[in-house]
């Protein structure tokens, strides 16, 4: 029996929803998913007087999908429109890390990033990007070819780079595990290996049930709560449509993105390379940032995440697979000479593969801007939404609480 279940057997097995009188909901507030962002919004919700908050996570750990499968990068907030919610969310998801978080606690490092341009038009990229981010207040500054070949031998950057030094590198593990101890410690209850079956909502209480599976014994049972914050990433759009009508369905959409590790012959140490990450103009026929060069807090050196569309057929995560194909190192080969021309096919290894969630279609994206979406669903009370949590939702997490939280 899972420690959710049991806290609540006897109970849960009995009630039903009443039409004419409110019954005492088991929780003030249900955050549906535990990566990072499920997580954080969960701290933050219980940080609120009054709230009893449950954290449902369908793995046996939190942090499992998304936010273990990234470039745990902190994004300065360089390349989003200024009106949208990625770039306020980020800015302000950026000073929360750099402000409130001690690095002993969780690793960070403020190392900084290059957008290299390699041709005319690429230049007049980097161009555009310095005024955005300047007028967003975000400090960049514009590097010149000579300088950058000075600085960086081994990077190529034909026609300059875009300085960003407020650009940095976290564990997402740790920072998951720093919201999930801030739950735990402030009386907060996380049920993992827990999968949400389906949820029914009664608007005149207004009260919502949900139907859970505990994963390893296969046990049934039901909680119940005032709220929900749906933040189930890969699963969002699966468990919008348990409460929303047929004709305000979402459609999943998925994009894989591959990661590949440097593995020399002849070893090299990063900082010989590169100090700072290293991120190539994004191709603007395609929709997103491109495969760019990063580091761990080790130190380790890794390319990617390339672009990869998953057949839109597919509408359950559960049936994405997570395997690097040599397809795509060869393809990831092309794309890291353009700015690291040394590097060969055998330094290269296939390391691991991440999944977007997307909010939109492939051809929507390349059409249009693609923000978050954040909302309370008009006609469920209580119950939020967030779909389409993809970069830069690992840097916005702690904003993304903030702002679910002043939701309610």
């Amino acid at each position: 029996m899972s420690p959710l279940s049991s806290r609540l057997a006897g109970l849960l097995s009995k009630r039903t929803f009443s039409t004419t009188q409110s019954t005492l909901a088991d929780f003030s507030h249900v955050v549906i998913g535990g990566g990072v962002v499920g997580t954080a919004i969960a701290a933050e919700l219980l940080a609120k007087s009054g709230n009893n908050v449950a954290l449902i996570e369908q793995h046996e750990m939190l942090g499992m999908e998304t936010t273990s499968r990234n470039s745990e990068v902190i994004h300065a907030g360089l390349y989003y429109p200024s009106d949208t919610l990625k770039a306020r969310l980020c800015l302000r998801g950026k000073e929360l890390i750099y402000e409130r978080l001690d690095p002993k606690i969780v690793p960070y490092s403020k190392c900084g990033k290059w957008v290299v341009a390699q041709s005319e038009s690429e230049e007049e990229y980097l161009d555009k990007l310095h005024k955005n981010a300047s007028s967003m207040g975000v400090p960049v500054s514009l590097v010149s070819a000579k300088e950058a070949r000075n600085t960086f031998p081994l990077i190529r950057a034909e026609h300059g780079a875009l300085d960003s030094p407020t650009t940095g590198i976290i564990s997402a593990h740790d920072l998951t595990v720093y919201h999930q101890a801030n739950l735990e410690n402030n009386g907060g209850t996380i049920a993992i290996n827990t999968k949400v079956d389906d949820i029914e909502y009664e608007s005149l209480t207004p009260q919502y049930r949900i139907f859970c599976t505990e994963q390893g014994s296969k046990e049934k049972f039901e909680i119940t709560a005032d709220n929900i914050v749906n933040s189930g990433g890969l699963f969002a759009q699966q468990i919008s449509n348990m409460v929303l009508p047929f004709e305000r369905h979402f459609k999943s959409y998925f994009a894989k993105g591959s990661y590949f590790s440097y593995t020399p012959l002849v070893p090299i140490a990063t900082s010989k390379i590169t100090t700072k990450l290293i991120y190539p103009c994004p191709n603007p026929n395609s929709s997103s940032l491109g495969t760019h060069l990063t580091f761990d807090l080790g130190g380790q050196l890794r390319f990617g995440p390339d672009l990869e569309w998953v057949d839109e057929s597919v509408q359950d995560a559960a049936e994405l697979n997570y395997d690097v194909s040599t397809k795509n190192l060869e393809l990831a080969e092309v794309a890291i000479k353009t700015y690291f021309p040394s590097i060969k096919t055998e330094d290269l290894l296939p390391s691991y593969l991440g999944v977007r969630p997307k909010l939109v279609s492939r051809d929507q994206n390349y059409k249009e801007f693609a923000d978050f979406y954040i909302k309370e669903e008009e006609g469920f009370k209580g119950f939020v939404n967030l779909v389409g949590i993809e970069s830069p939702g690992l840097t916005s997490s702690m904003a993304i609480g903030e702002y679910v939280a002043g939701l309610y």
